[in-house]
């Protein structure tokens, strides 16, 4: 059984627990009688741009709750460095919104042709192998120097597979972990997904042994999805358009005995609920934690 430190026990069931805000909901998310949440998390390149509408909301949405800003396009796996434009938007937001948390996926975005700056469109899954780490650490630690504050790195989900790596996943993060001091975003729907389309083993066995291999106190947030269910013999594709399975959320349980100070988000950016129902799945992970805590009292 994971022994808790008084202070971890004291913190589960008060973690915060917060939504990923999307345009449909930002009027829903303002009203005065709107139910509460913990915090919200907005995508950072909807709000790159001066002034304008977009930026009046976010202002109007930071006096209301804290903020995570979540980036999902600075490519922190990318051989070529980041986009310089990029990052000084990407500042420019935090320095305005001063966030509570700031995270991107651990993935390769950028590149460069005919010497001009390309961006894939998606978020590309990385090879475990030593260059790689190399480029994911320079590139964290140039964002670290920047921001003068400390990213989250996300575990993606990869419809793909290497041949040839030189770590597992969870040694890779754990070397990225000692190489910057960064923290670590870890996606529960993720590594069911992964596990899933690659099986190697019962996933959500496979996916307790992956969380016990991260260094606990580098983990800093979870994030919280569920997917469409697949044409047969398809991929399941990470849509985050449903409620979050039964399975993930036992393997939540599992997370918050290993990770019980982490921040707690809900993720749903396709077939979105009504605002109500999406804070009302959310704080579902409260009653989760607070059974934990009851148990271990």
């Amino acid at each position: 059984m994971t022994v808790l430190t008084q202070s971890s026990l004291e913190a589960l069931g008060n973690s915060p627990v917060g939504v990923g805000l999307r345009h449909e909901h930002y009027n829903f998310a303002l009203e005065p009688s709107s139910p509460s949440i913990d915090f919200v998390e907005v995508h950072a390149e909807n709000f790159f741009a001066k002034g304008g509408a977009t930026s009046y909301l976010l202002d109007q949405v930071a006096e209301r709750y804290p903020v995570s800003i979540h980036g999902t396009s600075m490519g922190l796996g990318s051989g070529v460095s980041i986009n310089d434009q990029y990052l000084k938007n990407f500042a420019r937001l935090v320095n305005r919104i001063k966030p509570f948390l700031i995270s991107d996926h651990a993935c390769f975005t950028w590149g460069n042709l005919t010497n001009e700056p390309v961006h894939a469109g998606d978020l590309l899954p990385l090879q475990f192998d030593r260059a790689t780490l190399q480029a994911l650490s320079d590139n964290v630690d140039r964002v670290q120097q920047l921001l003068g504050r400390q990213i989250l790195v996300e575990n993606i989900v990869s419809y793909k597979s290497f041949a040839h790596n030189d770590f597992s996943e969870t040694e890779f993060f754990s070397r990225l972990v000692e190489n910057t001091q960064c923290g670590l975003l870890v996606d529960l729907n993720n590594l069911l997904v992964n596990f899933k389309n690659f099986p190697v083993g019962k996933p959500i066995e496979v996916a307790k042994q992956w969380l016990t291999e991260v260094p606990s106190d580098a983990v800093k947030e979870l994030h919280l999805a569920g997917s469409s269910e697949p044409a047969p013999g398809a991929m399941i594709v990470d849509d985050h358009a449903q409620a979050v399975s039964d399975e993930c959320w036992l393997l939540f349980y599992e997370a918050i005995k290993r990770f019980p100070e982490a921040a707690v988000l809900l993720e749903w950016d396709n077939n979105l609920p009504a605002w109500d129902e999406l804070i009302s799945e959310a704080r579902k992970a409260n009653g989760w934690m607070n059974r934990l805590k009851t148990e271990l009292i």
